[in-house]
């Protein structure tokens, strides 16, 4: 595996190192050593598969906050995604920032996700499959969100003429940071 860390630290786009033969390829999506060298969570406690029938079905923006932050590991077996994450860390130097990668079932790339990352995808392919692995168990209460338009964060995603979404991911309310009394940001939550 390749890791090559984003410039949002701590996320890594990883390449797998396919062996190839007259059967096909083998190649690890996942080993304990390199994810420990270089200090990534290892411990994987749910396996997540999402299955969208058409292509600009766009699903996030979410993540879970302190104590049940997410680390999350991210592929598309099959299909095409333009997945999307945005630094909530509020002592991060590139809080609220994003980045996209594409994953697709021909480039084979993951995402490793830092907890306190909010995540969300739009499907580039009809039949996409995406499967994941997070750190922590759903915990509801302690799960956020915004909208894939919030005017906060003007992500750029590839179409917007024609989506769909769920009712939830369409009702997520403008993101607003709380502030500390010494007006540091503190945590996240929505007005």
């Amino acid at each position: 595996m390749i890791f090559e860390e984003t410039r949002l630290p701590g996320a890594y786009i990883i390449q797998l190192e396919p062996i190839r033969d007259n059967r096909g390829f083998f190649s690890r999506v996942f080993c304990q050593r390199e994810f420990e060298a270089l200090d990534l969570t290892t411990e994987f406690v749910q396996a997540n598969m999402t299955y969208s029938t058409e292509k600009g079905t766009l699903r996030g923006l979410h993540y879970q906050i302190r104590p049940h932050k997410e680390v999350k590991l991210v592929h598309c077996p099959r299909g095409a995604i333009y997945d999307v994450i945005v630094d909530m860390r509020p002592d991060s130097p590139t809080y609220l920032e994003w980045i996209a990668v594409e994953l697709t079932a021909e480039n084979r790339k993951m995402i490793y996700i830092p907890g306190e990352f909010a995540h969300g995808y739009q499907t580039l392919a009809d039949d996409t499959e995406v499967f994941y692995q997070v750190g922590q168990f759903y915990a509801p209460d302690f799960e956020r969100g915004f909208r894939w338009d919030d005017p906060a964060f003007q992500i750029e995603w590839p179409e917007t003429s024609r989506l769909i979404l769920s009712e939830k991911d369409r009702a997520w309310p403008d993101f607003q940071p709380e502030k500390s009394p010494n007006g540091r940001v503190q945590h996240i939550h929505h007005a």
